[in-house]
């Protein structure tokens, strides 16, 4: 039975998140539906990493089965057909090992937050950036986030419905910069907890906004409390980027 592993993108604004909800709007349902269009085939569809309500992804990695040889780019372009008119796109299809697994072998993930700093509401990126109405100062927030890299005890910055076994991870990149209007906000890191990196959004956010200083940010971390953390950054801004596997960047 052939594998296949697929890229994607999608505006997740209008779907209660990734994973399938009976009768709610999923990414993994829109997915499945469209292959049993293409295919016939009823198939469970495996992703990389679970997105919440409302949050983008332009490099998700999923998996899926079927019982036919099909060629890849031919289940990419019948499964876009399917799509049509949701804001799913499959940008890329190639076939997979047996054992491949877009989740479990996954060894890093990247994410990306937009914030869009100005008086004036978006217009053309309503719904996929936070508007931040005071001047942010995003050396400050850059200078602030590496007390955050490394392996620490994230309970801070940890979603209280949060399913991992441990709240201890170790985050492997924090890169924040300016780029005209917008504060670009980059985490990387082989896996995250839930909410994890809007939660440490939200707290950085009060670094550029001198709310809070480097201090408070370590001070926070080190609590290891939930009720330390600063505002939960929306999920509009947020984004997967990319998925790594072991020998092979994402695709």
């Amino acid at each position: 039975m052939p594998r296949y592993r697929l890229t994607i993108e999608y505006d997740g604004g209008p779907y209660v998140g990734f994973q399938i909800q009976e009768a709610l709007p999923t990414v993994q349902a829109s997915l499945e539906r469209a292959v049993l269009a293409f295919s016939g085939e009823t198939v469970r569809v495996h992703c990389a990493g679970r997105t919440d309500t409302g949050v983008h992804a332009t490099g998700q990695v999923v998996h899926l089965d079927l019982t036919r040889d099909w060629r890849p780019d031919v289940v990419r372009d019948a499964l876009n057909a399917h799509l049509v008119p949701e804001p799913i796109a499959v940008l890329s299809s190639q076939r997979a090992e047996a054992e491949f697994h877009a989740r479990f072998d996954a060894i890093g993930r990247r994410y990306l937050y937009r914030i869009l700093n100005r008086r004036s509401p978006p217009a053309v990126e309503q719904g996929h950036v936070w508007l931040v109405k005071k001047p942010l100062n995003a050396k400050a927030m850059q200078a602030a986030g590496q007390v955050l890299l490394g392996f620490h005890d994230f309970t801070t910055f940890r979603d209280v419905r949060c399913q991992a076994k441990s709240p201890e991870k170790t985050l492997d990149t924090v890169r924040i910069w300016r780029d005209g209007e917008e504060i670009r906000l980059e985490f990387a890191a082989r896996s995250f907890l839930h909410r994890q990196v809007r939660s440490m959004t939200g707290s950085l956010v009060e670094v550029g906004a001198g709310r809070w200083t480097a201090d408070d940010l370590k001070a926070a971390l080190e609590a290891k409390d939930r009720k330390a953390c600063g505002p939960v950054a929306p999920a509009a801004g947020l984004y997967l980027v990319e998925v790594n596997y072991p020998g092979n960047a994402a695709k």
